[in-house]
């Protein structure tokens, strides 16, 4: 079997739980978008301007705790075992940090509601659903710290199991707290919160149940039998792990600014809007399952040192993710008209969402190659510059256009939602370009000698003995 071929091969092993996992856990926000979009548009509108500020919190934190998976997966393909549980422990601590952070920037967000001038109707119902998923973000960090470990350790599957599990919490819970079965209140919007936070604990107890539990992580299982603080790894951890963040972070608010400039534009600009970024969301699933599964090949290459391979990895990862985004892209176009319906019978909400679905067909390529460089530069663990890049691209370039062709005549006529969409697809196009110029220049750079059996000393000593 030649090299390519297996490379194939390995990174669809890796993908495939993934990218159910993903589909899964976006599948929630799916199912919360359905639901409360039943209840009314109201109810819809401020889950929809609640994901607009929690959900890049939580991608925020996705990318900072995936920090440890680049590092992790260095470390076993270098054999380097017996480093493997202090780190992973290292990423615990982060997240319990990062957790209680998030939920108390989401427990303050009235001011912000109100300084962007969110329909006084929408804005109650949203901060308490902030309100209500605030309880489940440390749950939710904990899980990404373990996801990241499981990851690196070639092992995918519980992501999978987990996540849907999780979906099958979320659906039951959602109907009882939305809709007030068995003696429960009605709390409609609000009740998607706080089924949120009970699927999020949920499923971080059930990642450590098994991760308890399962043989294959005795090489290098992660317990707390033995607690290591390593200030110094959990600080280059979290010096890897920033950037990554951020990135996301650009990337993501766009859409959560977009939400937010528009919501003045009444409930269903903001529900067409939200009906066409929920279910792009899901199509992106795909992409990020082969980024996720190539930085654990790039990872486990460089511990190795092996060149080729390393340079298999990204090629592999490249081709599968454009040939992603091309079908996809053609797929959107063709479906677009008849999507909205799964979500809505309101006729103007059906056509402005289907408006903009059409712009989402158009920077599918481009965001599969983005997400694709982004992921092989973290198994580099090269994530400052990325960040700069997509700084660039998203605020520089997406935004601004977005914002002049949707809200203001200067070019031309204000097209509302359709002239962020096209601010998007310019934003997108930029950083698949200066990403997959940073990755070309970075795969012509010498590898390191491959130091099996060394700890991260190589960036940090650890303060503590191993």
């Amino acid at each position: 079997m030649s090299l390519h071929r297996r490379e194939y091969l390995a990174q669809l092993r890796l993908a495939l739980p993934i990218l159910g996992g993903q589909l899964a856990q976006t599948a929630n926000g799916f199912v919360d978008t359905v639901m409360a979009g039943r209840v009314g548009a109201a109810d819809l509108a401020a889950v929809a301007v609640g994901a607009s500020i929690w959900v890049p919190l939580f991608l925020f934190m996705t990318g900072v705790l995936t920090s440890a998976t680049p590092v992790l997966a260095r470390h076993l393909g270098g054999a380097a075992y017996h480093r493997v549980n202090p780190l992973a422990q290292q990423g615990l601590w982060l997240a319990l940090g990062l957790g209680l952070l998030c939920a108390l920037i989401l427990r303050s967000m009235a001011p912000v509601l109100h300084l962007m001038d969110v329909d006084p109707a929408i804005r109650p119902l949203a901060q308490g659903y902030l309100d209500a998923l605030s309880w489940g973000m440390p749950g939710a960090a904990v899980l990404l710290a373990l996801r990241s470990y499981t990851e690196a350790m070639n092992h995918t599957r519980p992501v999978l199991l987990i996540s849907l599990a999780g979906l099958l919490i979320n659906i039951p819970a959602n109907y009882l707290l939305i809709y007030g079965k068995l003696g429960l209140p009605a709390l409609g919007g609000v009740g998607c919160g706080w089924a949120t936070s009970l699927v999020m604990w949920s499923m971080a107890l059930m990642m450590g149940g098994y991760i308890k539990r399962h043989p294959i992580y005795r090489p290098a299982r992660l317990t707390l039998r033995q607690r290591y603080w390593e200030p110094a790894s959990l600080g280059y951890l979290l010096r890897l792990g920033m950037p990554v963040g951020l990135s996301i972070f650009f990337e993501v608010s766009i859409f959560s600014v977009i939400a937010l400039l528009i919501s003045r534009l009444g409930p269903e600009t903001v529900a067409g809007h939200q009906i066409a970024l929920n279910f792009t969301s899901l199509v992106f699933m795909l992409p990020l399952s082969f980024a996720i599964a190539a930085t654990v090949r790039v990872g486990h290459a460089r511990g190795g040192g092996r060149g080729d391979a390393l340079a298999v990895a990204v090629r592999c990862s490249l081709l599968i993710t454009a040939a992603i985004g091309l079908v996809a892209g053609l797929l959107l176009m063709l479906t677009r008209t008849w999507i909205p319906h799964i979500y809505t019978d309101n006729p103007r909400i059906i056509e402005l969402a289907a408006h903009l679905l059409l712009f989402a067909g158009l920077y599918q390529i481009s965001d599969a190659v983005q997400v694709s460089a982004n992921g092989c530069l973290r198994g580099f663990e090269d994530t400052a510059w990325p960040m700069v890049m997509t700084l660039f691209a998203y605020w520089g370039v997406g935004l601004p256009l977005g914002y002049v062709l949707g809200l203001t005549d200067r070019l031309v006529p204000a097209m509302g939602p359709a002239g962020f969409w096209i601010g998007l697809v310019a934003g997108l196009t930029t950083a698949a370009v200066l990403l997959s110029l940073r990755l070309r220049w970075r795969l012509r750079q010498p590898l390191p000698s491959p130091l099996p059996g060394k700890a991260i000393a190589t960036e940090v000593a650890p303060t503590s003995s191993v």
